[in-house]
């Protein structure tokens, strides 16, 4: 445990180090504007001026962050609020795009589980936790405060997230899916909607029409990218937002939240419960182009606008992205029988089935409604295990790549059983335990992931990677599968693991502060962004929590200096079985970057 320590003592002193950053002055004479540019789920190898040209340029342009990394558990949320905040999840306590809440807000939110990527549920999660269930300053709070235009604009959840305590319309521009919905969406400003509709264009977002369908079981998914919703999106941005922050003669942050190629990943029909072409057929490959269109539409802009010389464009990926493996040969669910599952492939909610099973306790749907495996039903958007469903025992969170595990009752001997159990499934391909439960032998930490923190919301007891593996392609990064606990079908497109495919996200920079064609070969992540533009642009994030990221001043220009970087590697005592979860990170001026974890053999890109 000794590289555990001194793994702890690099996080104290990573936050004492990076403190500076909060409340840097700006590197030139006067703040530029910012535009970051957010492709969700945007694998960092599969760019090429073939695939997506603009992302492209922008990297062979500016900066490449080609050893970038996303915060794990690699979903869209975690890191919404990593991007917007410059805290790990441990400060933010964005664990998951569903999460256990304790008790339900209420009608029609009926379960203690709640999936946050819901404008309406961004509100009830501030109202429960404290006005900004993150805890933490965002970067465009913090630029709003300042006097900047402010805006961010896309995907729906994230977008909230970027300014979570902008609600009313008269701050921070939030436009997203749910843009013109009476009672589902955060209004626009009467002055923003005029003159959006002065630009011809409807006031509502449209939906993802044909894009929106993940097909079934027998049924194929969609075969076309997000491109009349982002459309609007790119439209609004460039039409009416970047002239109307042109005429205010200031300094100026948009956030601009791509839905592709994440969206169509995930419901691409293209390899209908085969591996393969999986996220790397057409479809998918339109979803990335479409993103990549998005992005040259906004710089197209900014050059009409004359703003293009005083602008920082900065891209990243929430995530990497997976095939959906759902076989496993240990599976006790994967031997039952569901009307609308594969004979043989793992139902929706598997784990908590299996534990169910282990346990020897009740299986309850999230609403507390037994599930009746005889019937062919298995539960869905979550599960209580118990005896009584109104004192829960287990709580599974399924959210895709990985599950979060709650055990409201504080057991510990419970803890060490669930891990038990699934150390003995072969799907399994990381645990991490609450530190609250002590050493669990074949577990690390969740502190050494950095999921401990000041958070205010429930943390989980236990997180579970599954496996991923390679589906036989040169690079494993681009054809990575894993084991997901989710309703899409086998071939489709999932992430959240702690393989290396789903880590390495894509990141690049390019504008006055940044240095031109130059590819940085230290660690950086998501946690890394809002610090870094916080410096560039004067402003003062503050901050509760110590769990934070660096500012990437080697990338600045100005700047030549590299940060020292130093491998590691952090084991678990092996468990009985002889599982153990081993973790891979990298350590630059004191920041850790988390690679990949899991069993080896069990995860893309682990070499230990």
């Amino acid at each position: 445990m000794t590289k555990l320590v001194s793994m702890r003592r690099s996080l104290v002193s990573t936050a004492v180090a990076t403190l500076w950053c909060l409340t840097a002055q700006p590197v030139g004479a006067a703040p530029h504007n910012v535009i970051l540019f957010v492709a969700d789920g945007l694998r960092s190898a599969i760019v090429s001026p073939e695939t997506a040209p603009a992302l492209a340029a922008v990297r062979d342009q500016g900066v490449n962050f080609r050893n970038s990394h996303s915060i794990y558990p690699t979903f869209t949320t975690p890191n919404a609020s990593a991007i917007a905040t410059g805290h790990r999840l441990g400060d933010t306590g964005d664990f998951g795009n569903v999460m256990f809440i304790e008790r339900p807000f209420g009608a029609p939110y009926s379960t203690p589980i709640a999936a946050v990527e819901d404008d309406v549920v961004l509100g009830l999660m501030n109202d429960r936790f404290g006005g900004n269930y993150l805890g933490e300053t965002s970067l465009l709070q913090a630029a709003r405060a300042k006097g900047f235009s402010t805006a961010a604009i896309g995907k729906l959840g994230p977008v909230g997230i970027q300014d979570v305590t902008a609600r009313d319309g008269l701050g921070t521009v939030i436009i997203d899916d749910s843009t013109g919905i009476p009672g589902a969406g955060i209004p626009l400003g009467a002055d923003v909607a005029t003159a959006i509709k002065a630009a011809g264009l409807a006031t509502s977002a449209p939906d993802r029409g044909l894009n929106g369908s993940p097909g079934a079981y027998n049924l194929p998914g969609v075969q076309v990218a997000n491109v009349e919703q982002q459309a609007w999106f790119s439209a609004v941005a460039t039409k009416v937002l970047l002239p109307r922050f042109k005429a205010a003669g200031k300094p100026f942050v948009m956030v601009y939240w791509s839905r592709d190629p994440d969206g169509t990943q995930h419901n691409q029909g293209d390899s209908l419960n085969t591996l393969t072409p999986g996220i790397n057929g057409p479809t998918s490959l339109a979803a990335i182009r479409n993103a990549s269109n998005n992005l040259q539409a906004l710089r197209d802009a900014l050059a009409v606008n004359g703003l293009a010389e005083n602008t920082d464009v900065v891209v990243t990926a929430d995530h990497g992205f997976s095939v959906i493996s759902r076989r496993s040969d240990s599976s006790a669910a994967a031997k039952l029988d569901f009307a609308d599952v594969p004979k043989g492939f793992l139902p929706p909610g598997f784990l908590a089935i299996d534990l169910a099973k282990a346990l020897g306790l009740t299986l309850f749907d999230a609403s507390g409604l037994p599930v009746d495996l005889s019937f062919g039903l298995y539960p869905k958007g979550g599960s209580i295990l118990a005896v009584d469903p109104g004192k829960p025992q287990v709580v599974v969170v399924p959210n895709g790549g990985s599950d979060l595990i709650y055990l409201p009752g504080g057991d510990a001997d419970l803890a060490r059983r669930v891990v038990k159990a699934l150390t003995e499934q072969d799907y399994t391909g990381a645990l991490f335990v609450n530190d609250a439960f002590g050493p669990v032998d074949g577990t690390l930490p969740t502190s050494a992931i950095g999921l401990a923190g000041s958070a205010l919301t429930p943390a989980p007891a236990i997180v579970i990677s599954f496996k991923s593996f390679s589906t036989g392609c040169d690079n494993p990064e681009i054809c990575g599968a894993e084991v997901a606990d989710t309703e899409l079908q086998q071939g489709q497109g999932m992430h959240g693991s702690f393989g290396r495919q789903d880590t390495h996200n894509f990141m690049a920079a390019v504008g006055p502060d940044f240095k031109a064609g130059f590819v940085d070969p230290a660690p950086v992540g998501n946690t890394d962004l809002a610090i870094t533009l916080a410096r560039i642009l004067g402003l003062d994030l503050g901050g509760k929590g110590k769990a934070v990221g660096r500012s990437l001043d080697e990338a600045l220009i100005g700047s030549a200096a590299l940060p020292s970087t130093t491998p590691h590697v952090l084991r678990s005592v092996p468990a009985a079985n002889g599982f153990r979860t081993v973790l891979d990170w990298q350590d630059a001026a004191g920041t850790p970057y988390f690679d990949t974890a899991g069993m080896p053999g069990r995860t893309v890109g682990l070499t230990q």
